[in-house]
């Protein structure tokens, strides 16, 4: 062998991997403007997607050893992919299939769409029906990474478009998660360890909320624990192509969720301990181009630059920075009141929060000593405490975020990450102090706890009545699937999310601004039918319906109701028929006096609480 050749090699591949590295910093973060940036992802993204997949999927056929022995698989495999089977459809049969936070989701599907329709990653803002061809008309670049919305995409390319596509993927994502965990489980702890990890997760109704959404939530789950259990494989192999599928896995966890680019740190010290295990960096190809592959991550990150309110701190009067030291008090709290509800009025796990809790000194502890003793330990667990820096990052983070109240409804799906961290916590801990006795009777704890706390949670939907803009959501769908036709326009402040069942729609601003353009398509009966959704409050005394000020089209549009559903006590959503357009200037809306809006929040909790028992007291 030609050492000095070999030598030689690995000093350029090293050299090229440095000067990538810091091609990848300046093209990222300093070549472009944020509209330049935006540019590249809009037109660029599908594509950067289409590699990263094909690039992973063509590491881990490399992994495979061929050819298989499939004579053995049903005796290996007939009980974990019996578990697998049941667990997930216990937390698929609970819940209803729908988009559970509506503007996340609808997002998703609308970047999905436009990436089938024209390959581009444009949310539709506008779009039209034009006789039987669908045509979007204007759209921009969500802050949401694109590898969710591609894989959808994917589902729409081979099957045709349907936006139901996406619950077939977190459907199949669910079972991959199970999996996943299942094989985690047992590297830690054998199949013992397995069955619990696998237990532990159905016992939480979150997951199963997540489960049948439109969310990007479980596959960012299935990606954390796919680069897990590349990263253990990798430890203990200690070769190019295990290196190479982890890295790649890495790279599209990063594009799953903004946040879960902390578990690129983890990764790369993992890397650097197996470098120092085998006394040599393993420099490849693969590894001095993958800084250049994460290029899509850092042009989408523009957004946030560009669009200030991509933060959103308006959504919470008082918030004027994202993250901040001084939000870790209150957002403790608010975990414990999630964690440990015993009501079900929040879709957590008793089982994991009681016993990860317990579980999480002792595994902190674990993770030290086996850091410390990194050369003698086990590939698996050397790399289960290196990945725990990742999910101790990513609760950090969170700890720190303005909006991380972990019992608020929108904001719950953020805790996933922690509640598998937990899980492995506890996996660990059962493990390390009682082995397989331990590990069999917190089985057993784990079954008690699905059938006392976690099924009886899932059946009443308690948690699901605080976010009834998700309700609102099917009730939508409804609306389109006894309207199959689709030749009518909607008029809404969220039209992302008719755009994405292929239905005409346009905002309320765009309405009221072109007001002459829609009398002109109204006159001509362009479309069979103009509805309006709109969003009306109950005053508690009188019960008159004050129309939100979003939602108001003023006084030249003269509405018909066709459907109308109470979601919440003092709320009421309608969806009207236009049946007349006053011409010439538009007339605004007049702010109606709207004594409600000037009492505080405290105030108002009041009054809802008092209506909400005087109404309980008058049931018929």
């Amino acid at each position: 062998m030609n050492f000095s050749g070999l030598v030689s090699g690995q000093r350029q591949i090293g050299l090229l991997l440095i000067l990538n590295g810091l091609l990848a910093l300046v093209l990222g973060f300093f070549a472009f403007d944020s509209d330049q940036s935006m540019r590249l992802v809009i037109y660029g993204g599908y594509w950067a997607m289409l590699l990263l997949t094909g690039l992973f999927a063509f590491s881990l056929w490399r992994l495979v050893k061929f050819p298989l022995d499939w004579k053995a698989w049903p005796r290996i495999l007939r009980w974990p992919v019996a578990l697998i089977l049941i667990c997930g459809g216990i937390l698929l049969a609970h819940e209803r299939y729908g988009f559970k936070i509506l503007m996340d989701e609808a997002m998703l599907l609308g970047t999905s769409m436009t990436m089938h329709l024209e390959k581009s990653a444009l949310v539709p803002m506008r779009g039209n029906d034009i006789h039987g061809a669908f045509q979007v008309l204007n759209g921009q670049l969500d802050k949401r990474p694109l590898l969710q919305p591609f894989l959808t995409s994917v589902l729409h390319d081979t099957t045709g478009y349907r936006p139901e596509n996406v619950f077939v993927l977190n459907t199949l994502l669910t079972f991959a998660l199970l999996g996943l965990s299942y094989h985690i489980g047992r590297r830690i702890a054998g199949r013992p360890g397995g069955t619990l990890a696998v237990l532990l997760l159905t016992t939480l109704p979150l997951l199963a909320q997540n489960a049948t959404g439109g969310g990007f939530e479980v596959l960012n789950l299935v990606m954390i624990l796919a680069t897990l259990a590349l990263g253990m494989r990798y430890a203990e192999r200690r070769d190019a192509d295990s290196q190479q599928a982890f890295l790649l896995s890495a790279i599209l966890l990063a594009h799953t969720r903004y946040e879960s680019v902390l578990f690129l740190f983890p990764v790369a010290i993992l890397i650097g301990v197996v470098w120092w295990h085998r006394r040599a960096p393993l420099l490849t190809l693969s590894l001095a181009w993958s800084p250049l592959l994460l290029l899509p991550y850092a042009w989408h990150h523009a957004v946030f630059s560009a669009r200030e309110s991509s933060w959103e701190l308006a959504s919470r009067p008082g918030f004027e920075r994202a993250f901040s030291l001084s939000y870790i008090p209150d957002n403790l709290s608010h975990a414990l009141a999630f964690f440990f509800d015993p009501a079900g009025e929040q879709p957590n796990s008793l089982a994991i929060a009681v016993l990860g809790f317990i579980a999480v000194p002792f595994f902190a502890l674990w993770c030290f000593k086996t850091l410390r003793t990194a050369r003698t330990a086990t590939p698996a667990r050397l790399s289960m405490a290196i990945f725990a820096l990742g999910f101790a990052a990513h609760t950090a983070l969170l700890m720190c975020y303005f909006w991380g109240t972990f019992d608020d409804p929108v904001i719950r799906r953020l805790s996933l990450p922690l509640n598998v961290g937990l899980v492995l916590a506890i996996v660990v801990a059962a493990a390390e102090l009682g082995g397989i006795r331990t590990l069999r009777s917190l089985t057993v704890i784990a079954i008690i706890a699905l059938f006392a706390h976690a099924l009886p949670s899932m059946a009443r939907h308690d948690y699901t009545q605080d976010y009834y803009v998700g309700r609102e959501g099917d009730w939508k769908r409804e609306f389109m699937a006894a309207h199959p036709e689709k030749d009518y326009l909607v008029i809404d402040r969220n039209a992302i999310f008719w755009l994405g069942h292929l239905v005409s729609a346009t905002p309320q601003p765009q309405a009221l601004i072109r007001k002459e353009d829609v009398r002109f398509h109204y006159r001509n009966r362009t479309f069979s039918e103009i509805y309006v959704f709109q969003r009306f409050n109950v005053e508690p005394e009188s019960g008159a319906l004050t129309v939100e000020p979003e939602d108001d089209l003023g006084p030249d549009y003269h509405l018909e109701t066709v459907w109308e559903r109470r979601f919440t006590l003092l709320t009421v959503s309608r969806i009207s028929r236009v049946v007349g357009i006053e011409g010439g200037p538009a007339s605004p809306p007049v702010a109606a006096d709207r004594p409600w809006d000037r009492l505080s929040a405290g105030e108002r909790e009041k009054i809802r609480k008092a209506y909400l028992e005087r109404f309980f007291q008058r049931l018929p």
